[in-house]
């Protein structure tokens, strides 16, 4: 199985996060291809870094199909751009909050997402209330920017367990969803030193892109997720024409 993951923002040190964490749980027969969008945002906090994320994102996807990707997965906790990924491509396109979500729901019936900045904790909400969970799930910022999660000394890790701590206590949550991909690192040393589940969707989005390859199932193509119409496109944005990009 070939299973594509874009990191829709630009930073290469986090693409190399997620990707670890992917290989870890693939199966033995999947090859992962982990790229980073060319162009955009270095971190995708709130919903303008998330809109100049989108461009980047979709070549990445176009060319992942082309070279011969059987699913793609979109590396952002914002599941960005991922309804327009599903109408770009026929492969599967598989966001990592919907995995998570979907995951962490046969395992605890109360969980929290903790992400990191405040500006981030209310598309998440819209997110959880998207996809059915608002009546189990909360959203919990730590205010840590993304990138800090990389530097030991901006004291990001203090907080985010801080903000789990409280989640267990305050929320009474039976689980915790690492809310940002950056996070997908410290899963299994956060589980043994909480003891409860945390998820990470990067891995739980693997495993769903897996599934749905090995059930040979495509992404449907007669309604919302129809291919784009052929047309033009003008300006800076000339060359997303969906006659360029794959669509009909």
């Amino acid at each position: 199985m070939r299973i594509l993951i874009v990191n829709p923002n630009t930073t290469a040190t986090m693409t190399a996060t997620i990707a670890d964490s992917a290989v870890r749980v693939a199966s033995t027969d999947t090859t992962i291809s982990a790229v980073t969008s060319s162009m955009g945002p270095v971190s995708i906090e709130g919903y303008y870094d998330e809109v100049f994320a989108v461009p980047g994102l979709l070549m990445e996807i176009a060319k992942g199909e082309k070279a011969g990707a059987q699913a793609a997965i979109i590396a952002c906790f914002d599941d960005t751009g991922l309804d327009a990924a599903r109408a770009l491509a026929n492969i599967p396109v598989v966001g990592i909050c919907e995995a998570a979500l979907a995951t962490t729901s046969f395992i605890a019936q109360r969980f929290t997402i903790v992400t990191t900045m405040e500006r981030s904790r209310q598309p998440l909400e819209h997110l959880v209330h998207r996809y059915g969970m608002s009546g189990r799930c909360n959203v919990r910022a730590a205010d840590i920017p993304v990138l800090s999660l990389e530097h030991p000394s901006s004291h990001a890790r203090d907080k985010l367990r801080l903000e789990i701590r409280a989640a267990l206590t305050e929320d009474r949550a039976e689980a915790i969803v690492l809310g940002c991909a950056g996070m997908a690192d410290l899963t299994a040393e956060l589980r043994n030193e909480f003891d409860v589940p945390v998820i990470d969707g990067v891995a739980c989005a693997v495993k769903q892109a897996e599934a749905l390859i090995t059930l040979g199932l495509t992404t449907a193509k007669s309604g919302a997720y129809a291919s784009p119409v052929s047309k033009r496109y003008t300006g800076l944005l000339e060359m997303f024409e969906p006659q360029h990009m794959g669509g009909n």
